[in-house]
């Protein structure tokens, strides 16, 4: 594993950014009555996925903080699996396209996991 010097350089905070920007793209298609309501919770979360990244990394000196905002961040891409099945059950993406995006999370999920169980390897002082 090579360390990364910021999170920008980590593959997990590339690809959930890159599937936020996917997200944010696929809700302006959603009808209008949804736009305020599934749209605005799947970007929020979608976008959290990323951004509790960025904030884990600001906390690598404290074991136990930068683990709780990984897990901040699972918990946001378990969210998002949760609004893809909404949005599945209106028929508003089709099974291929559910598909495409349940498995970007699935693996964003394996990637932050794989953190989390070596987080010793991301922190920097504190061993808590």
């Amino acid at each position: 594993m090579t360390l990364a010097r910021h999170f920008r350089d980590l593959d997990v905070y590339q690809n959930s950014l890159i599937l936020s920007v996917d997200i944010h793209h696929f809700c302006e298609g959603l009808p209008t009555p949804e736009r305020y309501a599934l749209a605005d919770q799947m970007r929020r979360a979608s976008r959290s996925v990323a951004s509790n990244i960025a904030e884990a990394w600001r906390k690598r000196r404290y074991k136990a903080a930068f683990i709780s905002k990984l897990s901040d961040s699972e918990t946001e891409a378990g969210e998002m699996q949760c609004w893809l099945d909404v949005a599945l059950k209106l028929n508003y993406l089709g099974d291929a396209e559910y598909r495409a995006f349940d498995d970007r999370f699935e693996h964003i999920i394996a990637q932050i996991t794989l953190m989390i169980g070596n987080a010793d390897k991301w922190c920097t002082n504190d061993k808590r």
